[in-house]
């Protein structure tokens, strides 16, 4: 049997970092203003005005490559995208990053329907390629690049969701081999709420019409209430999971990685996970919710203050958009490069 490793993970950060107070000024009488949604991080990083996903990928496998050397590039045989706003109407980043980095894989996929999550999803299907294919080894790239280029937009910078997101990437390398195993995946699609997350424009448009209202998340009391009750329900649920697929209780976790929707989420899960704070790192004050990139931004945070050990049990996990997808992950850290 291929063992498949999560090998190293890397991350960009733009250089763009905002306080609060940009959307305080600008800040509306809004009834979600006080839901638990939308207390908002102390910083959050914006995309440049002439940056692009590809820009982002490319400065965030910088890293990689000082660790590992430029001929990994030429092992990549699989390169997995999943861009939150894509720039191109008809496919996503892939082709692109494959041309900037100067490789052609035979597996090139831009997944789309990861959200939160995404990283988790690209995990499973890479670590599925290389265990049935001759590909030697994946790059997975998740950028999350709305929050300077749809949250700062006139109409909707004032609005208490504008000040929760931010920008930022984050890629993993997979390679066959077991310096860092990836041990069990569980992915868990509930495609009845997948209509439950909108984009919203006043007047009313298609989003790729025309028009003077400016789209942004369509949220309401209600449609809140529900992202609540799902959130807290179905990450531990997946999280659990894996933990019973490997035998484990989630209390052994060394590390428990998720997305980073807001402070609320973040201590229910790892309460119902009976984890203390300190093996469940955030970076949700100074990146705000990165989507998903939160996950690779976070981890890779966490390695470079040097909080987890080699041989550390971690678990990423997280859901996606209104609670239409939710995925976990567990890996034994082999701390390749750092």
């Amino acid at each position: 049997m291929t063992v498949v490793s999560l090998t190293d993970v890397a991350s960009y950060l733009p250089e763009n970092r905002v306080g609060a107070e940009y959307f305080a000024q600008f800040a509306e009488s809004d009834e979600l203003a006080n839901s638990v949604m939308f207390k908002a991080p102390a910083y959050r990083h914006h995309i440049g005005e002439d940056e692009t996903v590809t820009d982002m990928i490319e400065r965030a496998v910088e890293p990689l490559l000082a660790r590992h050397g430029s001929e990994m590039l030429s092992q990549v045989d699989v390169l997995i995208t999943h861009t939150q706003l894509p720039e191109l109407p008809i496919h996503g980043a892939g082709g692109q990053v494959a041309h900037r980095l100067g490789i052609a894989p035979e597996w090139v996929i831009d997944l789309h329907n990861g959200g939160c999550v995404a990283f988790v999803y690209m995990m499973k299907l890479a670590k599925q390629i290389l265990e049935t294919t001759s590909a030697r080894s994946a790059l997975i790239c998740t950028a999350q690049n709305s929050a300077g280029q749809v949250f700062t937009q006139e109409q909707v910078r004032g609005l208490a969701q504008a000040a929760i997101p931010g920008d930022g990437c984050g890629v993993g390398y997979l390679t066959k081999s077991d310096e860092s195993p990836i041990l069990a995946t569980v992915c868990r699609h509930l495609p009845e709420y997948a209509g439950d997350m909108i984009g919203v424009a006043d007047p009313p448009r298609k989003y790729w019409e025309a028009g003077s209202g400016q789209l942004h998340v369509g949220f309401t009391e209600s449609r809140i209430a529900k992202v609540v009750g799902r959130g807290n329900r179905l990450v531990p649920e997946v999280a659990s999971e894996v933990c019973e697929r490997i035998g484990v209780a989630s209390s052994d976790l060394d590390l428990l990685v998720t997305n980073q929707p807001n402070r609320m989420f973040l201590r229910n899960w790892r309460e119902a996970l009976l984890l203390p704070e300190d093996r469940h790192p955030d970076t949700f004050d100074e990146c705000g919710n990165l989507f998903g990139a939160g996950i690779p931004v976070t981890f890779d945070h966490v390695l470079t203050t040097g909080s987890v050990k080699p041989g550390s049990l971690v678990m990423f996990a997280g859901f996606a958009h209104s609670g239409d997808f939710a995925g976990a992950a567990a890996f034994r850290w082999g701390g390749a490069g750092r």
